[in-house]
């Protein structure tokens, strides 16, 4: 694709990144084929191919209106174009940089400010998070239907393990999954045990930097990751041998460390080691001797919804369904696994109607052989999921545990 960037955007780095993107684009539109939003709208300015024109209109200099905005916000940033892309086109970082120059260009209307405001001030936050998220359980009986269904029931962690071993891999405990899937972690930690591998979770670390980031607060979502990055040097230079995520939302943000810091003069060399280190838990299982994990087939079978940023972003696709099978869990088919179930970090409060559609679509999609349960490999999509899911939803590394 021929560019020629105005001198506003093509002398910045975010300009000359995108501006490599786009170049990389050849029209042919695969993408369109496996994108969730153009499926369910037929306009291409809602998929791939035709948000890139429009963005490429925007950093050429042509006026940015509220409607452009309107079809890359209704972009769910799953990233299954990237998979189906036969050109390598980066779609997820060029919507990043574009978000935020628009942003910058064209303020929101208040409504749409103070929730954003809102979001990247109360989710990363989880001490408010934790709080907010009790309040609502407290309340939940009476709240209206359609909230009641976003508060998920107060859920508590087991103990983690007490023995130590030689092997030790650092672990995220995020900002909404200690509050409202506890267990999670908890889980991975006695998993791991079993395998003679201690988990550690560093107090210090938090939010992965994903929300802050991905709704164009993007300076506040750096400053998450240096503080994370901090929160684990300690740990990392004592020999730590991995950082084990348990949400592959959180993981397709810290793969992402060395590439968005690699500028800092601090941090660029930390950053691209924090990014090495940085591993889904299910591709951290495969290479380990599971024979301490065999489960009971009993119970029924499973279906595994692999959440985008597993399959697209960090490309793990299938990994946690070997482990799953190797660890005696049977699991049941499912249709369309590459499409988004519309958790897509904030998009389901931000972009609700369409979120909806695609959850009852992912619904059906994973309930074809009638499973027991539903596990998956990220907290913002399990609660979307178990927000209408007949059937219990949960970390698919809870079934290990067992």
């Amino acid at each position: 694709m021929q560019t020629n960037l105005v001198q506003q955007f093509a002398n910045t780095p975010e300009g000359q990144e995108a501006e490599e993107i786009l170049r990389a684009c050849v029209h042919c539109g695969f993408c369109t084929a496996t994108c969730p939003t153009y499926q369910e709208l037929n306009d291409e300015r809602d998929g791939p191919r035709g948000r890139i024109y429009l963005m490429k209109m925007f950093l050429e200099g042509s006026e940015v209106t509220e409607k452009t905005r309107e079809h890359l916000d209704r972009c769910l940033t799953c990233r299954s174009c990237e998979t189906t892309c036969p050109s390598g086109v980066k779609y997820g970082r060029l919507v990043d940089i574009s978000r935020g120059l628009i942003d910058e260009q064209l303020p929101r209307p208040a409504k749409e400010k103070w929730l954003r405001w809102g979001l990247t001030r109360l989710l990363p936050n989880r001490r408010l998070f934790g709080l907010g998220l009790r309040v609502g359980q407290a309340f939940r009986p009476v709240l209206p239907q359609a909230l009641r269904a976003k508060v998920p029931p107060r859920r508590k962690a087991s103990p983690w393990p007490s023995s130590s071993h030689n092997r030790i891999v650092l672990a995220l405990a995020g900002c909404v999954q200690p509050s409202a899937a506890p267990n999670t972690n908890a889980a991975a930690a006695r998993v791991l045990d079993k395998l003679g591998i201690t988990l550690v979770e560093a107090p210090q670390a938090g939010c992965c930097g994903a929300v802050n980031y991905h709704l164009s607060e993007h300076e506040r979502g750096l400053q998450e990751m240096r503080r994370n990055i901090d929160a684990w040097w300690p740990a990392i230079e004592s020999g730590a041998e991995a950082i084990v995520m348990t949400a592959s939302g959180c993981g397709a943000m810290v793969q992402e460390y060395g590439h968005l810091l690699r500028h800092d003069p601090v941090y660029a060399g930390k950053a691209a080691r924090v990014s090495e280190l940085c591993v889904d838990l299910g591709e951290f299982l495969l290479k380990e001797d599971l024979e301490p994990l065999k489960a009971s087939a009993e119970g029924g079978k499973v279906a595994f919804h692999c959440p985008c940023t597993l399959q697209h972003a960090m490309k793990q696709n299938g990994v946690v369904e070997q482990v799953l099978t190797r660890a005696g869990v049977p699991l049941a088919q499912t249709r369309d696994k590459h499409l988004c179930c519309g958790s897509a970090g904030t998009y389901s409060i931000t972009q609700p109607e369409m979120s909806q559609k695609l959850l009852d679509n992912k619904l059906k999609a994973l309930t074809v052989e009638d499973p027991v349960r539903i596990v998956t490999a990220n907290i913002g999509c399990q609660l979307h999921l178990e927000s209408k899911a007949k059937v219990p939803v949960q970390h698919w590394v809870e079934l290990l545990d067992r």
